[in-house]
């Protein structure tokens, strides 16, 4: 048996997804930007992926642009957004990730921020007031926050947030990417000036992903060369990707609240089977359904002889998940985000992530396997 719980990394191609982009392969193959039929026809497949995309997000079309990736979009946001505002000062946390974390840290080093990273307690929740006191002390700052981390599944307050940032007129960036597709966004409501997607991680194709930029902001290309995406992003568009993405979150939109239910049952029942089996774990970042990202379960196990063989013996196994430990020095590759909420560097952590596609079964078949590699290991 081989079963997968990894959907935090990426999730597999849903199959309407597959058809959808097949029907596309077939017959489209135009540049879109070709004022000829075969050009219009591939303009008209892309440009009515982006309305559906922000009918489903209750905002304007012209307020998507798509992208390569989550990844792209937030250099995107925060290069620019900070660069063509002249932006001094920005704001992050010690658990975000790579792709706003070191983008960001660059910019520190390349002298065009200073960079301040907001306090979060061992569950990684944001410490607000302590948001407030740095945007107080510093007018018209940077401020880049994930709607859920991608390790620890801890949601932060997205509304709240906002509010904070329309307060002391600072410039919101949130990297929704483990989000997106898996809760409702309305952003007209939410006061965030950039929001990011990611297609791979909604049962989509990878290499295409979108960053919803509010009209009340304005920022100059991240990638120069032609005049695709209305002058905002050159290169020609991935039609087949594009297309994909937004027959995906037309998916994940009619199926929310079901999958929500199943994958947060899942959720629970490993927590409830691992406690029972498994003496001395523990669980890292929130857990609470109302606090927690229902796709992510990071565990930390008990101390085990050969801990950094865990993953390993788990793959052996027939079980992808991913995960691994705090830093014990500054010279270990570890997770910046165990660190970050002081998990223990002597217990092995493994972040199993959940699909619509996971069974009870195949949680049965991970816990029975983790039970005996911890009594193997004790």
């Amino acid at each position: 048996m081989r079963v997968y719980f990894d959907n935090a990394a990426t999730t597999p191609l849903d199959p309407d997804v597959m058809k959808e982009m097949y029907k596309v392969m077939e017959s489209q193959f135009g540049n879109p930007s070709s004022i000829h039929a075969h050009g219009r026809e591939a303009r008209t497949l892309i440009e009515r992926s982006r309305k559906t995309i922000a009918g489903l997000l209750h905002t304007s079309p012209a307020e998507i642009f798509f992208t390569s990736s989550g990844t792209e979009a937030d250099n995107t946001a925060i290069r620019c957004g900070i660069i063509d505002h002249k932006i001094t000062h920005a704001i992050t946390s010690p658990t975000e990730h790579h792709a706003v974390l070191h983008t960001l840290e660059a910019m520190e080093k390349s002298g065009i921020i200073k960079l301040s990273l907001v306090n979060i307690d061992s569950k990684g929740v944001i410490d607000y007031d302590h948001l407030e006191t740095l945007l107080k002390e510093n007018e018209r700052s940077f401020v880049s926050l994930m709607h859920a981390n991608n390790e620890i599944g801890t949601l932060s307050d997205m509304e709240r947030i906002g509010d904070l940032c329309e307060a002391y007129n600072a410039i919101y960036h949130c990297d929704t990417v483990q989000t997106m597709g898996h809760y409702q966004h309305d952003l007209s409501k939410l006061k965030a000036h950039f929001v990011v997607c990611a297609g791979h991680k909604l049962h989509g194709p990878k290499g295409v992903g979108f960053l919803h930029i509010n009209h009340k902001i304005k920022i100059k290309p991240f990638i120069y060369g032609g005049a695709q995406e209305r002058n905002m992003r050159g290169g020609t568009e991935n039609i087949y990707g594009i297309v994909g993405l937004a027959k995906a979150l037309e998916l994940a939109y009619g199926e929310m609240e079901q999958h929500q239910n199943h994958i947060q049952g899942l959720k629970s029942y490993m927590m409830e089977q691992l406690i029972a089996n498994v003496p001395g774990v523990n669980f890292n970042g929130e857990t609470a359904p109302d606090k927690s990202l229902y796709t992510v379960l990071n565990v930390a196990f008990p101390e085990m002889e050969m801990s950094d063989m865990l993953l390993f013996n788990l793959d052996i196994a027939g079980i992808s998940a991913s995960g691994g430990s705090a830093c014990s020095s500054g010279s270990d590759i570890g997770s910046h985000v165990l660190t970050a909420i002081g998990a223990s560097s002597s217990r092995p952590s493994v972040r199993f992530s959940f699909s619509k596609y996971n069974t009870k079964e195949e949680v049965d078949f991970v816990v029975a396997k983790v039970r005996e590699l911890c009594a193997v290991n004790v």
